[in-house]
């Protein structure tokens, strides 16, 4: 609304252009997420905290987490999206499709994971919503934000799929598009979910990936620049850099309050959330397997749990001590710091190995 606000002062002050500059936006979007998220972070904590909405705990999970994790409040991940959409409507242009479809997409999903969390804390217990309803609200809102996306495609990129460091290659896909689509998004939804186990476990790794999508965004977005690196050039994209940007702000503002020892869990409302909106901006970018590749530690996370059941199922034994895999470490022996910082470290090289697909092709 600001993009708009500013463009009406120019009339009277030149100087008010700067506002428009997207690169002042994307540094004020991610400061103005950061500062919501650290100014009504105390507030719902202790609104959490006043009405014992704590975090409901695996009973075949580690001991330990009985005993330290049991009277820590979940659903933090409602300062995330609040900041988020916050922020986004201020400094990025509103007339742009593709705010509203990761608005929309990170407030559906978000709705989904409150309903979750509201129905553990109902009954008291770890199981939610049923496994089946959770998939067939992931698969309607993904289908619908999807659909749309392929009726008003302008050019073939836009449902094209593209591979890193491969020059000048774009398979066409045509009406797959949207089953692709549903199922990168439900999938890295699910995934973000099964790795917020620990404390800043899953945070650090979206901030991560956000922020190598305001770079992605931002160059894609401009014509000389995409050129420059052989890259495809995707009008109106730049306005995504804007959103990632948040994302970025708002969970470093969330982290302050989540780092061991958390006080604030974000629940299936953030990480839910957050699955599905960086598998969007994946898709409008066309980076889905550069996503894949950043968010490696989302792809180990649910590819332990599926081997762990499916190994259990046909063998009748377990491959790990546990899954998803960061409690397997845990129960190894490993120090729950130990096992989120490099699960860190780990993220942010396959990051760096995202971003040289912009030269590397």
């Amino acid at each position: 609304m600001l993009y708009y606000f500013f463009e009406y002062l120019t009339q009277f002050y030149s100087g008010f252009d700067v506002f428009r500059y997207l690169t002042l936006r994307i540094i004020l979007s991610a400061l103005t997420a950061l500062t919501l998220s650290l100014l009504i972070g105390p507030m719902i904590i202790n609104y959490l905290k006043s009405k014992s909405l704590y975090q409901s705990i695996r009973n075949d999970g580690p001991k330990s987490h009985l005993t330290t994790k049991a009277e820590t409040p979940s659903m933090g991940g409602t300062i995330i999206i609040f900041s988020v959409l916050a922020s986004t409507l201020l400094w990025s242009d509103i007339l742009n499709d593709n705010i509203w479809i990761l608005s929309f997409i990170l407030f559906s999903f978000g709705c989904i994971g409150f309903y979750d969390d509201y129905k553990k804390f109902l009954h008291s217990s770890s199981d939610g919503i049923s496994g089946k309803t959770k998939l067939g609200l992931q698969i309607l809102f993904a289908s619908l934000a999807t659909i749309y996306i392929y009726k008003t495609a302008f050019h073939t990129i836009d449902l094209s799929l593209t591979l890193p460091f491969v020059k000048e290659y774009a398979l066409y896909m045509g009406i797959f598009f949207i089953p692709w689509s549903i199922f990168v998004i439900v999938g890295s939804s699910n995934a973000v979910n099964l790795t917020d186990g620990l404390d800043g476990l899953a945070i650090l790794p979206c901030i991560l990936i956000a922020s190598a999508f305001v770079l992605f965004a931002y160059v894609q977005g401009n014509f000389n620049i995409a050129n420059y690196l052989l890259i495809p050039y995707l009008p109106d994209v730049s306005e995504i850099s804007i959103f990632a940007s948040a994302i970025v702000g708002s969970g470093l503002g969330f982290l302050w309050y989540n780092s061991y020892p958390a006080q604030v869990f974000m629940g299936d409302v953030g990480s839910l959330s957050l699955g599905a909106i960086l598998a969007m901006i994946a898709i409008l970018l066309r980076l889905e397997f550069v996503y894949a590749i950043m968010g490696g530690v989302f792809v180990a996370e649910a590819l332990s749990v599926m081997i762990q059941v499916f190994s259990f199922k046909v063998f009748g034994k377990r491959v790990f001590k546990m899954s998803p895999i960061h409690h397997h470490f845990e129960l190894q022996g490993w120090h729950e710091s130990k096992i989120i910082v490099r699960f860190w470290i780990i993220t942010f090289v396959l990051v760096l190995i995202g971003l040289s697909s912009l030269k590397i092709r």
